[in-house]
Formats: C-alpha cells, structure tokens, sequence
C-alpha cells in the first residue's frame, strides 16, 4: 500500500471581487484535484491549534501527524536540522532572512528573492565581520537562512517575540524589532548587518540592475532542538520528503525520512512540479509513504499576485496531481491526501489560521457525491478535524 501526501503551500484563500467572489482555488483549471473530490472525499481539517501562529512549519508538523502545542520549539530548529547543525539543548536557532530595507521601512521579505548563489556570499560575508564563537551564520536557499546562537538560553533568546518579515512588509523596522530581555542582541545584528550590506558588490549590481538588493538581515522564527517520535515509529511507515525548503527537509530528517533533493525545484514560481512528482514515484518503489511539498501558491499569496497563485496552483494540479493520477491509473494499492498546510490571503499577504479543506482518494475512500476540490464545497462535508493532527492517522487507516 502506498500513501501520497501532496501539500500546495497557502492555496487556501477567501473569495475575491475580481474573481466573481471565487477564490483563486475555484477559479482555477484543477481537473485533477476536482477528479479525486468527484471520485473521493472531501473534508476540511484545523491544522492550525487554537493560541499558535499560523506558520508553514506549526502547519506542516500537524499534516504529518503530530500535535504542535506538544512538539513544537520554533522554525530555527527545524532548518538548523537540514543544514546539519547539531543543536545542544541549551542552544537557540534563528532564521535569517535577507530582507530590502529602505529608510525605516520593510520592503521586501525576500530581498527579490534572491538567488541561493549570491545569497550565500552575502550570509558568508555577514558572518565573517558578526559571527563569533558564539554566533554563527549559515546560508540555506534564496532568502532563508539560519543564525545560531550557541547557549542562547542563557540569555532568554528563545522567549524574545519576533515578528516574521513576511508579515510586515511595508511597515516600520523599528517598530517591529524584537522587544523584551536579549533583543538589543539582535538588534544590534541587524542594524550592523545593514551597514555591512548596503554597499556589498552584489547589492551595488543589484541596484544597477533595478532588483531588490539583499541590504539586511532579520531575524525570527527562532527555537530550541525539538524531539519527536521517528515517522516509522508512530504510523510504521518508511518514507520520504520532496521540498524546497529547509524547513520541510529538516522537519522530514527529525521525523527519519529520506530528505529527497530535486535539481529546479527552488521554493518559487519557477520550481520543477513535474520533477518533483516523479520524484515522489521513484520514492515510491521502495517505500510507504512520501510527502511532496510545493512552496510557489504561498509565495505568491504572500506578494499578493493573483495571476501567479492561480498559475501555481494550476501547474500543481496538472504536473504534480495529475502526473501522480496518471502513474496509479488503474491501481488500488495506493491512497492520495491533497491540501494546503494554512490559508495565504492574496488579501492580506500572509498566513492565517483559517480551517483548510482536503481532498483523499483511493483504497477504501468511498464517493462522497462532491462535485470539486474548493473550499466552499469543502464545507458541505461532515468530515472534519478539529485536531489537525488526526488527519495522518485517518489518511492511514481510513477510519476517524
């Protein structure tokens, strides 16, 4: 029996004037997901616990089956375990993002998204004037990037309130900094960041070439090393983890899955969706289980770019939904879960805690009389999770 998990980040969204008050979900050509509500099930599930941000990483943890208010320490952790960092228990990891800041605002989240390669010189740059034996700066993909902060506990950072910069853009630096004991600590990394970046090379040609420059650091997201039960152990299960982002791939090495690298998939409108998914089927010849992750429709929520989120959420229905249809035509030893992780607004440009709906098709689903995968024929469906975390064991099992 094979079990697919298929995750289209943020393609959860509220109705829209443009769109005849659909959602960029049922204005979009998705013959593919429609086919597994038409021939499955549809359900809608919280994966979002009440008083926990609604972030891809606390959203995720809950897909793959496991309660966030009880595992989760912060999204640092997470991706500190993908790049190979080893975190002792006193030890706090920070994502770093490279941000475009002018005067007192926040511009860019994602410093135009940056590419990994001039990233990398500029995290590397960054932490060879700021880094110490106790601070240390690690590039990851575009704009994410990792800061540790060795015996971090010490000095209560894991309690600071950091805002994420994906949630501000456009607002005030200052008045978003981090606040409370410790965060003059990363202030001051932040603002010595700016003054080191601003006249870097890369950022130089950057301008010239009329592109966000990647002019400082922000840090947040940040958590002590998390413990989890081994995938295997809870759900004896093999399997593996498709994603662009560290934050999945470190999440699927905690929970001892293969962490599956796919050449062109880059976390943004341009990844490899059929790379991915055939990925995933060549997972599948070996193992149970494989968990496939496309970060573009929550990027393009978070820009507020309709055209690109129904674009994306397009190209996942048909090279990824559909390339994985058509491999298991004809089969029944195979189940499939479809959904996003949270909701990502084209309206308010970030995440929200809204209920998502999930579509579940194959071995012992039976018809649920639903006529497409959308968020508003989801709520015509008795299935629901109020735990989101259950899902995974109904996906399995296929009872509630």
């Amino acid at each position: 029996m094979k079990y697919i998990v298929l995750v289209a980040d943020g393609m959860a969204d509220y109705p829209i004037q443009e769109l005849g008050e659909r959602t960029p979900l049922e204005a979009a050509e998705t013959p593919n997901m429609d086919f597994i509500a038409q021939n499955g099930r549809l359900g809608r599930a919280k994966t979002i616990p009440e008083k926990m941000a609604p972030a891809s990483d606390v959203a995720n943890i809950s897909i793959l089956g496991y309660d966030p208010a009880k595992f989760y320490t912060g999204r640092g952790p997470l991706e500190a375990a993908n790049l190979g960092i080893e975190l002792e228990e006193e030890d706090v990891a920070f994502r770093c993002n490279l941000i475009t800041a002018s005067a007192d605002t926040l511009v860019d989240y994602s410093a135009g998204h940056i590419d990994s390669k001039e990233a990398a010189i500029l995290i590397k740059f960054i932490d060879q004037h700021l880094g110490t034996n106790r601070m240390r700066f690690y590039s990851g993909v575009s704009y994410r990037h990792l800061l540790l902060v060795k015996r971090g506990t010490e000095s209560h950072l894991e309690e600071l309130p950091c805002r994420p910069p994906h949630d501000i853009a456009g607002q005030s630096i200052v008045k978003n900094f981090p606040k409370g004991q410790g965060a003059e600590i990363l202030i001051d990394l932040m603002q010595k960041s700016r003054g080191l970046l601003e006249n870097h090379e890369i950022n130089l040609v950057r301008i010239d070439l009329k592109e966000n420059p990647a002019n400082m650091i922000w840090l947040w997201g940040q958590g002590r090393k998390p413990i989890l039960p081994k995938f295997s152990v809870q759900y004896g299960l093999s399997g593996s983890v498709i994603s662009a982002v560290d934050l999945l791939k470190g999440l699927g090495r905690i929970l001892g899955l293969e962490v599956v690298n796919v050449p062109g998939a880059t976390g943004y409108y341009d990844t490899d969706y059929q790379g991915k998914a055939k990925a995933a089927l060549k997972c599948l010849e070996e193992k149970d289980f494989v968990f496939l992750h496309v970060e573009a429709p929550d990027e393009a929520g978070h820009n507020g770019d309709l055209r690109e989120k129904i674009k994306a959420i397009e190209r996942f229905d048909q090279l990824v939904v559909g390339t994985i249809l058509n491999a298991f035509k004809g089969r029944d030893d195979f189940r499939i879960l479809v959904l996003p992780d949270h909701a990502t607004p084209i309206s308010v440009r970030t995440h929200t805690a809204d209920i998502v709906p999930f579509g579940i098709y194959g071995r012992g689903i039976e018809k649920g009389g639903f006529a497409q995968y959308s968020e508003k024929e989801a709520e015509k469906s008795e299935l629901y999770f109020e735990k989101g975390y259950e899902l995974m064991g109904y996906f399995i099992k296929g009872t509630k």
